[in-house]
């Protein structure tokens, strides 16, 4: 199961599009999670407000959906859609407020991620509305 230290330096993570891509956060995971990074692409720092979470049913890892050349890859066998990350976290601190209802802008956040929410995607989470695609 992924940890974090709690006893941590602040680290602040400047994003231009954090402040605009959840544009309503009405409900989400009490208490965040640690993701799981371990699959990300090597060199990547941040993990940006936007990104769509999944979690792996058979290990209860909550982690990053990969994107592989400007698109969501397919959700792999043994995961669920969760919910969209809140707000950029670093790869070496992943502790994530994650969103489970409210509203993205979905334009922003396809920006930001690098790769725009798929219908299934939009199906799997219905309380969140991406705006703006």
């Amino acid at each position: 199961m992924a940890q974090s230290t709690l006893g941590r330096k602040s680290t602040e993570i400047i994003d231009s599009y954090d402040g605009i891509v959840i544009v309503n956060a009405l409900g989400d995971l009490p208490g965040g999670r640690t993701l799981d990074v371990s699959g990300l692409d090597e060199g990547t720092t941040v993990i940006k407000a936007g990104h769509v979470i999944v979690k792996n049913d058979s290990t209860g890892e909550f982690l990053p959906l990969k994107v592989t050349g400007g698109a969501y890859v397919t959700l792999p066998e043994s995961h669920s859609y969760v919910g969209v990350l809140k707000s950029s976290v670093s790869v070496n601190d992943p502790r994530a407020a994650i969103i489970t209802m409210g509203q993205v802008n979905g334009a922003a956040a396809a920006t930001a991620v690098g790769a725009p929410v798929t219908s299934e995607i939009k199906a799997a989470l219905p309380n969140i509305q991406f705006l703006y695609v």
